[in-house]
């Protein structure tokens, strides 16, 4: 799939793609780089699911792919579309000064380290959410509604096995019950900031799959989560592949020196090192399952309350 459809009036998403720091490229080869996965990767609950619990591939996205950002700084890095001198949010400012109305999505995984690591992922729709429909539930609806929804599912296409294991398969996770999220937003733009390191197991799996990310390859989806028959099937927002990023090639993001924000916290030396004995230990009952549905429940497994999806 191509990062844009080359219109001329979408030249300005190849811009903001051009001016990346980490390119886009083809999925099936994207080394160093980002590319958008095809959507029939990712399982995803189908029109009968609630009778049957069938999944059906994934089709179409709803956004199209934006531009990915692979950024480090002093202090965790949050509320990046607030801040107007910010790229995105200039060619967004620019192109609603113009006449356009674009809205973009971005989705900011704050990663557990030292140096505040943020993978931030966004995503843009060129019409504005059909009324009704769960795109427009969540931008309308408050913390909780979008705490309950927002769904993450992570597939690791390449990887060591020590990797593949602590994941599992297919990896589905409710954000905001397994992390603690904050819900940006803007008249032009809607941002979800992700603290993985609120969870000690997400914290512990990512501080693994960062000893090796310059040998991984990951697509990562997110989801409008369907609760309701009249709801199904599910649609895939949109999704991003990355490939072998080297932690060496983050962009130095600045903070602006008038802004306080809380250093990201860093997983205790003896927790990690007992979870990492555990990952290897393959007699251990706490052994993460090959599977996302019998995996740690405050982060793999999906919240049964309402949808055991």
């Amino acid at each position: 799939m191509a990062c844009s459809d080359g219109g001329a009036e979408h030249q300005w998403i190849q811009n903001v793609q051009s001016g990346g720091a980490v390119p886009c490229l083809p999925p099936e080869n994207c080394p160093s780089g980002w590319a958008t996965p095809p959507g029939h990767t990712f399982m995803v609950t189908g029109p009968e699911y609630f009778a049957t619990k069938a999944k059906i591939p994934g089709g179409e996205y709803l956004l199209k792919p934006l531009v990915v950002d692979w950024i480090k700084g002093p202090v965790k890095i949050c509320e990046v579309l607030k801040k107007r001198n910010h790229r995105v949010r200039k060619a967004i400012d620019e192109q609603v000064s113009h006449g356009n109305k674009p809205f973009v999505w971005a989705f900011n995984l704050q990663l557990p380290s030292k140096e505040n690591y943020s993978a931030i992922f966004y995503f843009v729709s060129l019409e504005p959410a059909p009324e009704g429909s769960l795109m427009d539930q969540f931008l309308k609806g408050d913390d909780a509604l979008r705490k309950s929804r927002l769904k993450l599912i992570a597939n690791i296409v390449k990887g060591p096995w020590i990797v593949r294991k602590a994941v599992g398969e297919q990896a589905i996770c409710i954000l905001g019950r397994a992390l603690s999220c904050k819900y940006v937003e803007g008249s032009n733009f809607n941002e979800v900031d992700v603290d993985i390191g609120s969870s000690i197991v997400a914290n512990a799996i990512v501080h693994l799959a960062f000893g090796y990310v310059a040998t991984l390859t990951i697509d990562l989806a997110f989801v409008i989560e369907s609760q309701a028959e009249s709801e199904l099937p599910e649609r895939l927002l949109g999704a991003i592949r990355f490939s072998e990023l080297s932690p060496g090639s983050a962009g130095v993001y600045e903070v602006p020196s008038e802004e306080q924000q809380e250093i990201a916290p860093i997983l205790p030396s003896r927790l990690w090192r007992s979870f990492s004995q555990l990952l290897q230990n393959p007699g251990s009952s706490m052994q993460p399952s090959p599977s996302s549905e019998n995996t740690n429940r405050n982060f793999h497994k999906e919240d049964a309350g309402n949808n055991d999806n």
